[in-house]
């Protein structure tokens, strides 16, 4: 499916869930997002750090695969890439409670995803880093 604007902004959508990721990346494309899916947190790492990705956001499965974790994997995109908004999503108690020891202010989203609350999620946090951008 092709973006419907040429200055759509890129999302990474990173899930081990080949079905989750899939219709959520559908969905965000139908949004007018680009969008690039990730099985684990090594695809999205390789994919920003060889340039062959150039993202707004990455929204990631708090139970995300590969050599780190998702929470992890936040702390690395904070620090390789800090203009990349991050977004954690999980449905497992103990998910969120690691989350809430290692990031800030924890996971945001609950799975199974509610497409309309992923979209306006994304949206507040791209605009908010929008204001803050000088």
């Amino acid at each position: 499916m092709e973006n419907r604007h040429a200055d759509a902004q890129c999302l990474i959508v990173a899930d081990g869930d080949v079905l989750i990721r899939n219709a959520l990346a559908e969905y965000l494309r139908h949004c007018g997002y680009k969008v690039i899916e990730a099985a684990n947190s090594d695809e999205v790492l390789t994919a920003l750090r060889r340039g062959t990705a150039s993202a707004d956001a990455v929204l990631a499965d708090a139970e995300l695969a590969g050599s780190i974790n998702a929470f992890e994997l936040r702390i690395r995109l904070r620090e390789e890439f800090p203009a990349i908004t991050t977004v954690l999503a999980g449905s497992v108690d103990a998910a969120a409670k690691a989350a809430g020891q290692l990031c800030d202010d924890g996971p945001h989203l609950r799975r199974p995803y509610e497409p309309e609350k992923v979209v306006a999620h994304i949206k507040r946090l791209l605009a908010a880093v929008k204001r803050q951008a000088p």
